[in-house]
């Protein structure tokens, strides 16, 4: 049996089907986490870096910041769904295999507001993992365009809940 070239096994998704992020924190300099999302499993690979693993279908909130000696040199959020198996996706740095991409959001004045419209769903009483990812492309869309995202209520939940049940 012949082996990927390593550009390649890279893109392929990992033997438990779980779509893998590694995270990064040294202190003032480069910061990965996870501001939401469920983690099935968690590996910590040093003092500075763990490895978070997500089940195909979860979403999750992935925040990159980094800086040198004059400041922050990037600020980045990307709310990415978990693919499964055969399922198309793109990449992104740091995510293995991949993922649908439903928000990218980039420069930290649009990040913090992004975060605020985070806070916001969570106030509604509506884990951000839960809600409707249309939501979330409605976010990176008016957030793009300069806009007030609509927020995410109780209300908008329990209709996005009833049109998952119904499309089964």
């Amino acid at each position: 049996m012949s082996v990927p070239p390593s550009s390649m096994r890279h893109r392929q998704p990992s033997d438990d089907g779980m779509t893998r992020v590694e995270l990064t924190w040294i202190e003032k300099r480069i910061e990965h986490w996870i501001r939401f999302g469920r983690v099935a499993a968690d590996e910590i690979v040093d003092r500075r870096r763990r490895i978070v693993r997500f089940r195909p279908g979860a979403i999750f909130a992935f925040v990159r910041w980094a800086a040198n000696d004059y400041g922050t040199v990037s600020s980045r959020i990307d709310i990415v769904r978990a693919v499964g198996a055969g399922e198309p996706f793109t990449t992104l740095p740091f995510v293995r295999p991949g993922g649908d991409i439903l928000l990218k959001i980039e420069g930290w004045p649009k990040v913090s507001q992004m975060l605020a419209a985070i806070d916001a769903t969570e106030a509604a009483g509506v884990d951000p993992c839960d809600a409707a990812p249309d939501h979330w492309r409605h976010v990176h869309n008016r957030i793009a365009a300069g806009h007030q995202p609509r927020p995410y209520t109780l209300e908008r939940h329990r209709a996005w809940l009833k049109r998952r049940e119904i499309e089964g």
